[in-house]
């Protein structure tokens, strides 16, 4: 068991939150920290990863972004009962850093970390910020942000580390690409459970309008939601394209190394895997994302050169087939998006921000030796 010094992880809300999360934990573990993950009751939900060496503790939070009217009126009373007991925790046991990765149930420990001038750092993953991290973007010693460029307010110090992936992922690391050609291709068509409704309803249109010859090397892996199996199956038995369906696929990594070309949604940890592996892809952003934030996540890697985005609205048939046919023929521009895609890729975002968690704590336990008026 870790005996060295504390960081609190403060998380929730949703997986995206809680993955770079429970990254960034096992890499201060093994460095010798000790870890608490401070979230609430939902977020708690998401942490069945993270090491049983992580002490958890579930505070009490609210949203004014959900529920009814009641519970948007007893959400500032729920943050304020979670920042009494985070307040408390933390002057029994100061932790030398504080990171926070967004979603409300981050409010109570980020608040009591600002009042007890505890080193405090927020990881954005995607190229907006979401409400909780604007809203301490400018009282945090730095903003790491996962996705670059990120959409920052004024005067917030930020550095660039990029997004965690899984060890699954980087066992792939910049696999050697096949550029497409009189070979069987892999088209690997990703993106949860919305990009799934669509995915199944566009697809098989799009490659339906692909010539013969190319459509015919094709080998789909797509995930399908279970309602639209028997639809996409019937589709592709008829154009005799060789595919797998499933409703998820717990093996994506190894399918992404296969991969001569992705389709995804454009979730900021899709991205992360994409470009460290390194393959060309075809991004389209839920359009109902918050702020717009997945074509934000989307910007850098199709101004490098690795990916093509098409809106949702702007989404059809024809058009993603003309993207399809244009990468799949043309193999020299399919392996030179490979190499932008693996250019933009930051297999070592973890470190990165271990490095900074350590950094910060050094800087404020400098400053507690210099400062009597430090509480």
């Amino acid at each position: 068991m870790p005996t060295g010094p504390l960081l609190v992880i403060a998380a929730g809300g949703t997986g995206g939150h809680m993955f770079p999360a429970q990254a960034l934990a096992e890499e201060m573990l093994a460095r010798g920290w000790r870890v608490l993950l401070s979230t609430d009751g939902r977020g708690a939900r998401y942490a069945g990863g993270f090491p049983a060496e992580v002490e958890r503790r579930v505070t009490a939070a609210g949203t004014f972004a959900q529920g009814g009217l009641l519970a948007r009126l007893l959400a500032p009373f729920a943050i304020l009962a979670g920042v009494g007991a985070s307040l408390w925790a933390m002057l029994r046991d100061r932790p030398a850093c504080v990171a926070g990765f967004g979603g409300y149930p981050a409010l109570p420990a980020m608040i009591a970390a600002w009042i007890l001038r505890i080193p405090l750092l927020i990881h954005e993953q995607n190229g907006v910020l979401g409400r909780v991290n604007r809203l301490f973007a400018r009282r945090v010693d730095v903003v790491a942000c996962g996705t670059w460029p990120t959409d920052l307010p004024a005067g917030a110090r930020h550095l660039h580390t990029g997004n965690p992936v899984r060890a699954r992922v980087l066992d792939h690391r910049a696999a050697p690409y096949v550029a497409p050609g009189e070979r069987p291709m892999g088209l690997v068509v990703i993106g949860g459970s919305q990009g799934a409704g669509l995915f199944s309803r566009v697809m098989p249109e799009a490659l339906m309008l692909l010539d013969a010859p190319l459509r015919d090397r094709l080998r789909l892996s797509q995930q399908v939601r279970p309602e639209d199996m028997a639809r996409a199956q019937d589709s592709y038995r008829a154009l005799r394209i060789r595919s797998e369906l499933r409703g998820f696929f717990d093996d994506v990594p190894e399918r992404l190394a296969g991969a001569t070309l992705v389709i995804s949604r454009a979730g900021a940890s899709s991205i992360a895997d994409i470009t460290v592996i390194g393959r060309p892809a075809i991004l389209i952003p839920f359009a109902a994302a918050t702020d717009d934030h997945q074509a934000a996540n989307a910007a850098g890697l199709v101004s490098a050169g690795g990916a093509f985005m098409i809106r949702e609205d702007a989404l059809t048939p024809d058009l993603l087939a003309g993207h399809i046919t244009a990468i799949l023929s043309d193999p020299e521009g399919a392996e030179a998006m490979a190499a932008a895609s693996l250019a933009e890729g930051r297999p070592d975002a973890t470190q990165h921000l271990a490095d900074l968690v350590e950094h910060l704590a050094q800087q404020g336990a400098a400053h507690e030796r210099t400062d009597p008026a430090s509480p």
